[in-house]
């Protein structure tokens, strides 16, 4: 990506990229305004199609992620990162079956947010439409792909994409066919292109693209998100890297509480949701952390203790080279990885100070049998989504009802947590009158 300040983004991209992304965005507009003009029946009718495509060509898909997977391996890929490259064919089969789910949601466009009427008689309404050409740029996530396409095809949106290096040959087959799907429509691939051909050099036209695109959304690494927040002269919806916590209250039900802490940690260790770090009660530390880290250390966790967890879990049967002393690092990093940072706290109020100091915005969880105390964490932490005696891997558009997601918002314009349909639409007012004018 390139670096320097807003308005200097770019500045080693060749004008002659910059005007290719600008004639890709403006097809996709050109295809978008005829897409929201549809009926919901024709949007939900092409998104059944695009499903039945991926059905039938997950095979020549799944082969393309195979060769990618291989290059990934070769290039050292770490795993957490490799499960999220992989669309094997029943991942492939697995998203069509998520984009048929799409289009049995409900259409967001014409949706009237609020109406009313002034007492001249003019009725005003405010209703949902498409925020237009949408920008994702997001690396060694092929599904994500699909995710979009159905989510802005069924909100009247195109998209650009910009889908990375490492899952190049994925998104192309993926592309290539859905991209008949829209062209034996007659609303062409443009209202779901790719720059992933210009390189690096299209993301960096994608953020220069000011005018063509309307809003550029980032999915990835905190590395690629923070890079498209700082340089990018589009509009950015930041999503989130995930340094979550799970906090056990001197309250919790400390039976409950381990089964939480491992589907969090190690269910999926290369996701966004997957927790990162344990906060946990001084009251209750000398007997519930020695039982936390065998489970966790028996599941192949390595646990980053603070120096008073290290002195109460040392010497308790935990295996041998998975427990190690954090440093003042680990609190700022989402790990990706088969580990765990582990901190001790007095009380709820030091857990959502130091939650609150550390955290990337996305997803907390507290394990808690006192109201009191789960009322003052849930008002108190400043994230997207805040779980109460749950996994933290329920944050996700699919589980939330939303058939796929566009991505977690940890910002707090527009849109905050998963993104679904409604958050990918925008609204304008419309006045009915019958000849009022302003005295």
């Amino acid at each position: 990506m390139a670096s320097g300040n807003a308005r200097d983004v770019g500045s080693d991209v060749g004008a002659s990229i910059v005007a290719e992304v600008g004639t890709r965005a403006d097809a996709a507009r050109a295809a978008q305004r005829l897409l929201a003009n549809t009926t919901t029946a024709d949007r939900d009718g092409l998104l059944e199609e695009l499903a039945d495509a991926l059905d039938e060509g997950a095979e020549t898909i799944a082969d393309a992620n195979h060769a990618d997977m291989e290059s990934a391996q070769a290039e050292g890929m770490a795993p957490g990162k490799l499960d999220r490259l992989l669309f094997d064919a029943g991942r492939v089969r697995a998203a069509a079956s998520g984009v048929r789910h799409v289009a049995s949601l409900p259409d967001p466009l014409g949706q009237v947010v609020r109406g009313y009427r002034l007492a001249n008689g003019l009725r005003l309404e405010q209703v949902r439409v498409p925020l237009g050409v949408i920008g994702m740029i997001y690396e060694a996530r092929p599904n994500v792909t699909v995710d979009v396409v159905s989510l802005c095809l069924k909100s009247g949106n195109a998209v650009l994409l910009r889908g990375g290096h490492a899952a190049r040959r994925t998104n192309q087959a993926t592309l290539q066919v859905m991209g008949r799907v829209l062209d034996g429509r007659g609303w062409g691939a443009a209202l779901a292109a790719s720059v992933d051909d210009l390189g690096r050099a299209g993301a960096d036209g994608m953020m220069r693209a000011y005018g063509h695109i309307d809003v550029l959304i980032p999915r990835g690494g905190a590395g690629l998100i923070q890079s498209v927040v700082r340089n990018s002269i589009v509009p950015v919806i930041e999503t989130g890297a995930g340094n979550v916590h799970i906090y056990v209250d001197r309250s919790a039900d400390l039976a409950q509480a381990i089964p939480i802490i491992l589907n969090a940690k190690t269910q999926r260790v290369g996701v966004c949701n997957a927790a990162e770090k344990l906060i946990v009660d001084r009251d209750i530390a000398s007997r519930f952390l020695p039982d936390a880290a065998r489970a966790l250390c028996g599941a192949g966790v390595e646990v980053r203790a603070d120096s008073e967890a290290f002195g109460l879990i040392d010497g308790c049967g935990v295996p041998g080279g998975l427990l190690r002393h954090a440093d003042r690092t680990d609190w700022d990093t989402e790990y990706l990885a088969m580990r765990m940072g582990v901190h001790v706290v007095s009380g709820v109020d030091e857990a959502i100070e130091h939650i609150n100091a550390h955290s990337t915005g996305h997803t907390e969880s507290i394990v808690a049998q006192d109201y009191r105390t789960i009322e003052k964490f849930t008002s108190g932490i400043d994230s997207a989504v805040v779980m109460v005696n749950a996994s933290t891997r329920f944050t996700d558009g699919g589980v939330f009802g939303f058939g796929a997601e566009l991505g977690i918002s940890t910002q707090k314009l527009h849109a905050r947590g998963p993104m679904g349909l409604q958050e990918m639409t925008t609204t304008k007012w419309i006045g009915y009158g019958d000849g009022q004018v302003r005295p």
